[in-house]
């Protein structure tokens, strides 16, 4: 038994959910989010301020994806009430970013700038030149795009020079000696 699938997902005030045949939508107060279940292998009860995700037989393969689903469930429930961000540090000298429209633009050591373009329904903010701020309410959008800005200056262990996420440990090297 799962422990974390047998827990009911509580919808807070203001979130709704539908299932209508394989597609579960949740309507919340930042936006709508929605998923397909996988084929035949849970279902989705919704009933009285909660969803409750249950296998519909006891063969492994339905075990292995109830926790999983029912966390895709609570993603969904937590992107449409508060949202998710990710916020990255640049450290190294002369690397700093900033926003131009939908336009993430970046000076990473590079002989060019790197200039990305911000996917609909995120929201990027550079609150100061060293710090990149990605949220919005889709979980796997937020940090997808966060792991493509940071592919671009992965850290490196001697002088921690790069994109990190705050908060990451960064394994230090210790340098050549004479």
């Amino acid at each position: 038994m799962s422990r974390i699938g047998k827990k009911p997902v509580v919808l807070p005030q203001g979130v709704e959910a539908k299932v209508e045949g394989q597609n579960l939508s949740i309507k919340g107060p930042k936006g709508t989010l929605a998923m397909t279940m996988m084929d035949d292998l849970v279902k989705f009860d919704v009933s009285n301020d909660e969803i409750a995700v249950t296998p519909i037989t006891t063969a492994q393969r339905n075990r292995q994806v109830w926790g999983m689903q029912r966390t895709l469930v609570q993603n969904l429930v937590t992107g449409v009430t508060e949202g998710y961000t990710k916020v990255l540090e640049i450290n190294g000298v002369g690397y700093r970013a900033k926003v131009q429209g939908k336009t993430l633009n970046m000076q990473l050591g590079y002989s060019h700038d790197v200039d990305i373009d911000i996917p609909e329904g995120l929201d990027v903010k550079t609150p100061d030149a060293t710090t990149i701020e990605v949220s919005g309410i889709d979980k796997q959008k937020v940090g997808h795009f966060a792991a493509e800005i940071r592919k671009w200056r992965k850290p490196e262990p001697y002088k921690g020079k790069g994109i990190k996420y705050r908060g990451e440990y960064i394994f230090r090297k210790e340098g050549k000696k004479k």
